[in-house]
């Protein structure tokens, strides 16, 4: 997971790369899990992403913001459940997935550096552990996050992209919808992504938690 942040034109933001996270995302995110006693906690229904949203009201709700230049993330934090991690790049593994940051960090996030630049215009995706062998980590709590929830997003050139969320869901790994997660909305997005659902030592996390979020404003 390279940490070259030199020239941002030579990162080309084809949605090519986005969209081969459809299969990769759906099969396997993270792979490793513990038994913990109540598992993490799982989206409630009134967090769930409108299916069909008025375009009207979402104008009116969403404020203009102009979408940031390309910068890498370097930072994430989510008040609401006392997330503070550092983020390093993260590509696909050797398998064709995406990679997951480090297990034996708890406190550690990976942004898919061959997608969108967290602020662009687009959608940026963030990933991280549910658990590693310890314990909870860095996304334990990601299924508890409510609408209207903040998303704070420091990037290597000193701006902060600040994300409001708009939806949090579970989807299984097997009928992963990656045209709804990933897609191009028109504006300057953001998801966060974890393992979720049923749990087996046989066969892991069988669905993944998944924040969509929206960029509302930046400083």
């Amino acid at each position: 997971m390279g940490q070259d942040h030199g020239d941002p034109e030579s990162r080309k933001r084809s949605p090519w790369g986005v969209l081969a996270l459809v299969m990769l995302s759906g099969l396997a995110l993270m792979r490793n899990g513990v038994d913990v006693p109540l598992g993490p906690p799982q989206p409630a229904s009134a967090a769930a992403l409108v299916s069909r949203p008025d375009p009207a009201a979402l104008a009116t709700a969403v404020p203009l913001v102009k979408p940031l230049p390309y910068a890498p993330m370097s930072r994430v934090r989510i008040p609401a459940i006392k997330v503070d991690a550092p983020v390093v790049d993260v590509g696909l593994d050797k398998d064709g997935w995406i990679a997951a940051p480090p297990p034996q960090d708890p406190n550690l996030a990976g942004w898919y550096q061959n997608g969108v630049a967290p602020g662009q215009r687009g959608t940026s995706v963030v990933v991280g552990h549910v658990d590693n062998q310890a314990g909870p980590a860095v996304f334990y709590g990601l299924g508890s996050l409510e609408k209207g929830q903040h998303i704070e997003v420091a990037r290597y050139d000193g701006r902060v992209a600040v994300f409001e969320i708009y939806g949090v869901e579970v989807f299984s790994k097997k009928d992963f919808p990656g045209a709804r997660v990933y897609g191009d909305t028109g504006h300057a997005e953001l998801r966060v992504i974890t393992c979720g659902g049923g749990y087996s030592k046989a066969g892991g996390y069988d669905g993944n938690v998944v924040v969509f979020a929206r960029l509302v404003r930046t400083h």
